[in-house]
């Protein structure tokens, strides 16, 4: 059943709190994307079969949550992604973020690393917002962006795709490639080869930069940007029970 939760910041977050043994695992979605999604909902399934507790969010303006997602960007999903850790998880967590949750939960490793048992990113964006976006821009594009406040991408469909000023700014202020990135705690990165959205050397980049004892990095032949097919949501699993089992 989802609950809500309002953050210091006056956002109504959506959440769904399993109870169940420890550590709990705590699911951060992708951009576009929500706590409904095949990643989650097949973690919320496996958790009530074993019993482990889990913990799933929609950031503000994805799902249920409040706000509106043409107004939000990396800075209001970390905030509200740091609010639930601190408020809604049960002691030190398994943070699993896909996507632009890989990038949410290495700056919660980062910031928090108190309340981080161990970290699972599944094809983790880090910095997206200026090595996808921004990098793909032309300079016309990049000046016309800064200077109206907002760039509209067409796609061949009836509506443009808004990429806005803050949306850029903001992710500058939370990049976690740009200055040293210690993970001193179990920690898995798992990637597809054949993911369109995040380049499987973005994996391999971060595995390179993050320091830690215990860092491993698993590339999946095949795999897409997706990584939700049955023998991917195993590995997922697997892969929590590998680093903390219960």
């Amino acid at each position: 059943m989802t609950d809500f939760f309002d953050s210091p910041e006056g956002r109504r977050i959506a959440y769904d709190h399993r109870p169940g043994k420890g550590p709990g695992v705590m699911f951060l979605h992708g951009l576009h994307s929500d706590m409904t999604g095949t990643k989650a909902t097949a973690l919320d399934a496996w958790a009530a079969e074993t019993g482990r507790a889990f913990l799933r969010f929609d950031c503000s303006g994805h799902g249920q949550s409040s706000g509106v997602y043409a107004e939000t960007s990396v800075a209001e999903w970390y905030q509200d992604a740091r609010s639930v850790l601190l408020n809604l998880a049960e002691g030190p967590q398994i943070l699993v973020g896909s996507s632009m949750g890989g990038w949410l939960a290495l700056l919660l490793a980062r910031e928090c690393p108190e309340k981080v048992a161990g970290l699972v990113t599944i094809a983790a964006a880090a910095d997206f917002t200026e090595d996808g976006y921004w990098a793909s821009f032309s300079p016309d594009q990049q000046a016309r962006l800064m200077e109206q406040g907002y760039l509209d991408l067409h796609h061949g469909g009836p509506v443009p795709y808004r990429i806005s000023r803050k949306f850029i700014v903001d992710g500058r202020d939370h990049f976690v490639l740009r200055s040293p990135l210690s993970l001193p705690f179990p920690t898995r990165l798992l990637q597809g080869s054949e993911d369109r959205a995040v380049p499987p050397d973005w994996a391999v980049k971060l595995f390179h930069h993050a320091s830690g004892p215990d860092i491993r990095l698993t590339m999946v032949k095949g795999a897409d940007h997706n990584f939700s097919a049955p023998d991917n949501l195993v590995l997922i699993t697997a892969t929590i029970d590998e680093i903390s089992p219960i």
